[in-house]
């Protein structure tokens, strides 16, 4: 069978799912052949669909089909469709600057500009122009559907489909219905969509739909968070990249997206819900009329070689090499408390980078556990041939473990993982700082804390040091996860931070500095974005399963907030949510009742075989 008949077929086989888009002769149209009206078209004639592509005037008429011409030579040049098969797909789109042109369409997408005037007119004319049984959608991906279906005699036919830019590449389209929109005219759309290879997720109309209502509240706090010098805007990235395995940082990503435009989807939203944490940070205006709006301008929170280049260079705001943190303490001998998983990775990234690590357990089968675990470890490592006997002989040979804590009298630096309880850690630092006194040419060990919601100078206060206190918050497991928040009191040396982020390196991981607050900067960006999910499923805005599928599909994330609420635990997540609440007083931090109930149930996700899935069936 050739690529063509192949085509052919499944062409057919999706037009007979298509609904009331199934006839042959079906005509589908596209008002605006920007960027984003180009791709919808490409995607309605890749599939066998005679198109209408409607423009302003010739020149936006040459415009789109040079997208439409370039987009489809690149697939081809990646050999996802041949030559003919190009010449077939641009043979099925007829371009016009005539909305009447659109009269026999089945189905008309509107993809001009974010304004609701220029929508209203265009729904108005198309009225008058097509036929009682078309349906008419608009590609908006903040304005109220419903408000532009009342340009229409029929507001019941109008339905809401936000494709994702590049449209071609992107599977998922949100599929917006209103409250008069007709049911089949919300199932065939699905069916549609699904026939094209689409993922269609079913949202309210609400602006922001599902996708960047939860995205650029995240944006927006992140911004937010640099707009308070709480982190260093390249910090602030590197963290959500290697704590979270996001592909972008939140401000590189808005200066992708344009400053501008998130400015305006920001305020769309906070009109429509006022939600403060959806008025745009005053930072983001600030940059807007400096004419900062992103990678389109060549400066935004980055500076990039030139207008429209993804090549970030150095400006005044980039550390020089010289200022690369350097060891200011002395460190040869690493200890560690505590023999849970955590410790247990903590203590394998110390040794394997080769530092003699001393680790404190509270029994001889505790600390014979450690030994064991890592043992295990690299057993594994070495079956996948990512390690030698030798090395795992190496290892074991810098580790050693006591059930005394005196023993680490002369360490340089000890680093803290035990319970997330702060009386029992207030009482542990007590301790270390009698004990730990003979490491660092005598000036004592500096003494760190893995605790990733406590606050961090109430351990410090209770020692004779506080200079020589810090947080070196690992991520789990500290074996593979790159990221360390290295998190500064107000009491916290230069010297001691700076240390700790050159130690870090030598481990192999990647240090980001913050200030000591709740959340640091991972939760602090994260469990409120999985907060807001949790009120959208309890407003029955959409479904779990939509949710996640958009945040994957649209924004490229490794998981659903769903699916990682399900794997952190219910209850972690909402102890968090409720500490990030207490902390900043912030109404919208406040955790959603669905995740208190769910904890209530004993509903605690992956653990306990039930949370906001079940998997006690699978």
């Amino acid at each position: 069978m050739t690529s063509e008949t192949s085509q052919s077929s499944e062409t057919q086989a999706s037009r007979a799912q298509a609904g009331r888009f199934p006839a042959e002769d079906a005509v589908l149209g596209v008002v605006g052949l920007g960027t984003m009206g180009a791709g919808i078209a490409e995607v309605f004639a890749r599939h066998g669909y005679a198109v209408t592509g409607v423009e302003l005037n010739e020149e936006g008429v040459a415009r789109g089909r040079q997208h439409l011409e370039h987009s489809t030579a690149r697939a081809v040049r990646r050999e996802k469709m041949t030559e003919a098969e190009r010449d077939d797909l641009l043979g099925r789109i007829t371009f016009t600057t005539s909305l009447k042109d659109l009269a026999d369409a089945a189905l008309v997408v509107e993809a001009v500009v974010e304004s609701m005037d220029v929508k209203k007119e265009i729904f108005r004319e198309l009225d008058d122009v097509v036929a009682p049984t078309a349906v008419l959608a608009t590609n908006t991906s903040s304005l109220s559907v419903t408000e532009l279906s009342t340009a229409t005699s029929a507001p019941g036919r109008v339905i809401g489909v936000h494709f994702f830019n590049p449209a071609p590449v992107q599977d998922l389209v949100e599929v917006v219905r209103t409250v008069v929109t007709e049911p089949d005219v919300l199932t065939d759309v699905q069916e549609l969509l699904g026939s094209l290879g689409k993922s269609p997720v079913v949202c309210g109309d609400k602006a922001g739909f599902i996708a960047n209502t939860l995205l650029f509240g995240y944006l927006n706090h992140a911004a937010s968070m640099y707009e308070g010098r709480y982190a260093s805007r390249a910090d602030i990235d590197a963290a959500m990249r290697f704590g979270c395995g996001y592909p972008m940082g939140p401000l590189a990503l808005l200066d992708l997206i344009g400053l501008d435009t998130a400015y305006e989807i920001l305020e769309t939203m906070y009109r429509q819900g006022r939600d403060r944490l959806h008025a745009p940070t005053p930072i983001l205006k600030q940059m807007v009329t400096a004419g900062l709006l992103g990678r389109k301008t060549g400066r935004g929170f980055y500076t990039y070689e030139g207008p429209d280049s993804p090549t970030v260079v150095d400006d005044d705001r980039t550390p020089s090499a010289d200022q690369a943190p350097q060891l200011r303490h002395d460190i040869k001998l690493v200890g560690v408390v505590g023999t849970g998983t955590m410790a247990t990775g903590i203590i394998e990234v110390f040794a394997k980078a080769g530092y003699d690590v001393r680790f404190v357990g509270r029994s001889a089968d505790k600390v014979e556990g450690v030994v064991t675990a890592i043992t295990k470890s690299f057993d594994k490592q070495i079956q996948r041939g990512r390690a030698t006997e030798d090395d795992k002989a190496a290892v074991l040979g810098r580790i050693q473990g006591t059930a005394a804590l005196e023993d680490l009298v002369d360490v340089d630096i000890v680093v803290e993982a035990i319970a997330e309880d702060l009386a029992i850690k207030t009482t542990l630092f007590e301790n270390l700082d009698e004990i730990c006194t003979a490491g660092n040419g005598g000036r004592g060990a500096i003494l760190a804390t893995t605790t990733s919601s406590l606050p961090i100078i109430a351990l410090a206060s209770v020692t004779s040091r506080p200079q020589d206190v810090v947080g070196m918050h690992f991520f789990n497991p500290a074996t593979i996860m790159k990221l360390v928040e290295v998190v500064s009191t107000v009491s916290t040396s230069e010297e001691v931070t700076e240390t700790t982020r050159a130690l870090c390196e030598r481990v192999g991981k990647v240090a980001v500095s913050c200030g000591d607050r709740s959340g640091f900067i991972v939760n602090a960006l994260l469990f409120p974005y999985l907060n807001d999910a949790v009120k959208m499923l309890e407003a029955h805005y959409a479904t779990a399963d939509d949710i996640d599928l958009a945040m994957k599909q649209g924004c490229a994330l490794p998981m659903g907030p769903f699916e990682l609420l399900d794997v952190v635990g219910n209850d972690v997540s909402l102890a968090i949510q409720r500490e990030l609440y207490q902390e900043f007083r912030e109404p919208g931090f406040a955790p959603a009742p669905l995740l208190e109930h769910l904890v209530t149930a004993g509903y605690l996700g992956r653990k306990t075989g039930r949370g906001f899935r079940d998997y006690s069936r699978r």
